[in-house]
């Protein structure tokens, strides 16, 4: 039962008979996310879907077109739709439909929990059959879908949560509800534990806030016959004025979104614990605010760290790098660590070179970098590696100190993602990437919500799950 549904690839949207009412109404020409309903008397209606141009239609784009069709039974509050996937060249009937089963559910969710008067939307029941192949494969492709939409949605959550709602403590309450259900172990240290291990940059930055920082450690366990771990380090800034080093009034609105970092990896964490994938991984994220108060930290000021270096602070807004070179040395020094990634929303800098639409990464491992792309390409999550230059990393040098904190304007993304690999112990494999311009969107964009995007959740599961 329920709506039917015709897929069209621009090459046939001429010569087919049946798309004769669409043409006249909208021009419909098969593009990628057109879409259209006819309603019918003696069934539910029925929509044509534009595929774009044959040969062309990957993973991202099918996505992308049954998203738009989850938009259009939602505007029309029908529940039930029938889709028949023919086999596709470039896709396994496996990746068809987890394709299919993720752009329905991406077309699901909302963030309206704040709003007394809540959008209704009906449930929608998908019944997905494929013209050859087992259902077998069918339920496969849907089942991994559901299972990273989890995540994802997860990670959303908490990023478009307010600063008064997600704060360290609370971040840290969120992590152990999601994650300690699925046999992952969450380790929460407060502020005198931090201070205890080292984690003096850290605390600096977090001097300025009531709301007291949270060292949080998740460890997933799939080979626990192995010692290698692989680490997720988010950057955990759940609010952000820029300290003393103030940010405009304008940028501040969105600044409880500066822990999308650790948003993600929570939601990756989540995900693992799902699908059970044969390895070790532990996530880390140093949760604080960075707030203006009579005890903030202040530029000029020389700090500790745990990697025991000391560091001058140029500027009191380049704070996330600091809490984020005390968590990579914690991963790779104090838990042992042979690899780790970095996820942060850490520079303007990103914004201005490489938009909205991708993420800019700085390794010190070519070879680990190119399976975080191989996994990001898979995700469709767009990264663009930046050069790791010595000569970009003699802006951080200090005249008075180890290291500055901030190496100016100029290759800003470059300058802040080599101070956080500086703390990166015994050199170990690191890709850093910078999420400034991914993670939260001012409107819309392909099958992506207006704000949070829980992006890399994908990536960072895609690198167990092959």
């Amino acid at each position: 039962g329920g709506v039917t549904t015709e897929l069209v690839f621009s090459d046939q949207a001429k010569s087919t008979p049946s798309l004769e009412y669409a043409r006249e109404k909208i021009d419909f020409k098969g593009k990628l996310g057109e879409v259209f309903f006819f309603p019918s008397l003696d069934n539910a209606g029925h929509i044509i879907v534009g595929l774009g141009e044959l040969g062309k239609l990957g993973y991202d784009e099918l996505r992308e077109a049954f998203y738009n069709v989850g938009k259009l039974l939602a505007e029309h509050r029908l529940s039930e739709v029938e889709v028949n996937l023919p086999v596709l060249d470039d896709l396994t009937n496996h990746k068809s439909a987890e394709a299919v089963a993720e752009g329905f559910l991406q077309s699901t969710y909302r963030f309206d929990k704040y709003r007394t008067e809540k959008k209704d939307n009906p449930e929608i029941k998908v019944n997905l059959t494929l013209t050859e192949g087992s259902t077998k494969e069918t339920e496969e492709g849907i089942k991994r879908a559901e299972q990273l939409i989890t995540g994802i949605f997860l990670a959303r959550d908490l990023v478009n949560e307010p600063s008064n709602v997600i704060y360290p403590e609370t971040l840290a309450d969120k992590a152990k509800m999601a994650l300690e259900p699925l046999g992952i172990k969450v380790t929460v240290y407060e502020e005198d534990e931090i201070f205890k291990i080292g984690l003096h940059a850290f605390l600096n930055v977090a001097k300025g806030s009531e709301k007291r920082p949270r060292l949080i450690v998740m460890e997933y366990k799939g080979d626990p016959d192995a010692t290698e771990c692989t680490a997720f380090v988010g950057k955990g800034l759940t609010y952000d004025s820029g300290g003393y080093s103030l940010k405009p009034s304008d940028s501040m609105n969105t600044m409880y979104s500066d822990m999308a970092g650790a948003a993600s990896v929570i939601g990756a964490m989540h995900v693992l614990g799902k699908i059970k994938p044969v390895a070790n991984v532990t996530g880390v994220i140093a949760a604080c605010e960075n707030l203006v108060s009579g005890g903030s930290y202040k530029p000029g000021d020389i700090i500790e760290s745990l990697a025991g270096k000391t560091i001058e602070i140029d500027n009191a807004d380049a704070e996330g790098r600091l809490t984020l070179a005390d968590a990579v040395h914690y991963a790779t020094n104090n838990l042992g660590c042979e690899r780790v990634i970095d996820l942060a929303t850490l520079t303007g800098a990103c914004l201005i070179a490489l938009g909205e639409e991708y993420s800019g990464a700085l390794t010190n491992n070519a070879d680990f970098l190119a399976e975080v792309m191989k996994a990001a390409d898979a995700a469709g999550e767009r990264i663009w590696e930046l050069p790791n230059d010595k000569d970009f990393a003699k802006r951080n040098e200090s005249k008075i100190a180890d290291i500055k904190n901030s190496g100016g304007r100029l290759g800003g993304t470059i300058s802040a993602g080599q101070f956080v690999g500086a703390f990166v112990h015994e050199d170990k494999p690191w890709v850093h990437l910078d999420i400034a311009g991914t993670a939260f969107l001012d409107k819309p964009q392909h099958y992506l919500p207006a704000g949070a995007t829980g992006v890399h959740v994908k990536t960072l599961v895609n690198l167990f799950d092959k």
